[in-house]
């Protein structure tokens, strides 16, 4: 991915609140708000435009992550629609110079829902959405705006397109980690974010006592099978996708069905505790 210099405008000087977000030499524009100024986020003259949109929440059920995406010719009448519609924040997204048409938003609307499927982090409100057949210079237009929708997601204050791990380890970082537990076996490495479970991983089945009181872990855990993170197979948790914790010690928590240093529990395959490769680094 490509630099980037970012002008951020907090329209109510509060960096939670409705805000702006510009990339230089880019000709779209981020509009993001919370729930609490839906109404202030309407008032915008940009919403006049053609756009795609995302309203980030959390399932009622599991408290996983949740988001609708979405498009329209006129943002603002469409938003208007989702007034009633539980979500915790909006991302608009539009273009500066009014160029963007009912086929380009369609396109966006289709890549961002396609990509954030397989990114895997939110639980989707819709499966697919209809797209649209652009010309061939026109997609690669639209691919760029992508590109650039992807760099100020996070910014924004969301991850949904973003991979979960990260194929390019540098040098420096230690790779691949084993954490093992009465025949419980999972594999994951530091990222950005935390650290990340690998799919495949498993975790006991029964909770520890060290477990009891502890909140994080027994919610965590109830919170991975509801959502279907963790199934029950052979006598283990299996984790059927790959997933992030905030920390080493709160993966092998979960993991180990009770507390946990993750510093000490996560070792590289030659068995040095990932301390150590703190230490040694």
């Amino acid at each position: 991915m490509n630099s980037a210099t970012i002008k951020l405008f907090l329209a109510l000087g509060d960096a939670k609140s409705l805000r702006t977000a510009e990339i230089s030499n880019w000709t779209g524009k981020a509009i993001a708000a919370p729930r609490t100024e839906f109404d202030e986020l309407l008032a915008r003259e940009e919403l006049d435009r053609a756009g795609v949109y995302i309203l980030v929440g959390n399932d009622p059920l599991t408290n996983a992550p949740s988001a609708y995406i979405g498009e329209a010719e006129i943002v603002r009448d469409r938003l208007k629609q989702h007034r009633t519609r539980e979500f915790s924040a909006t991302i608009v997204f539009v273009s500066k110079d009014e160029n963007l048409t009912k086929a380009h938003v369609r396109y966006l609307e289709s890549r961002i829902l396609a990509e954030a499927a397989r990114v895997d982090r939110f639980k989707l409100e819709q499966n697919q959405a209809g797209g649209s057949r652009l010309p061939e210079s026109d997609r690669a237009d639209m691919e760029i705006f992508l590109d650039r929708v992807r760099q100020l997601l996070p910014v924004l204050g969301s991850d949904i397109l973003t991979p979960i791990t990260n194929t390019s380890l540098s040098p420096g970082q230690p790779g691949s980690l084993i954490c093992k537990i009465k025949g419980a076996e999972a594999k994951g490495q530091r990222t950005a974010a935390g650290f990340v479970v690998f799919q495949g991983s498993t975790a006991v089945l029964e909770q520890r006592p060290s477990a009891e009181g502890n909140n994080f872990i027994i919610e965590r855990r109830r919170q991975l099978i509801a959502d279907g993170t963790l199934i029950e197979k052979d006598g283990f948790l299996l984790f059927t996708r790959d997933t992030e914790f905030a920390s080493p010690s709160g993966a092998a928590a979960v993991i180990h069905g009770g507390t946990a240093n993750g510093l000490i529990a996560w070792k590289s395959t030659t068995g040095t505790t990932l301390k150590q490769l703190d230490e040694n680094a």
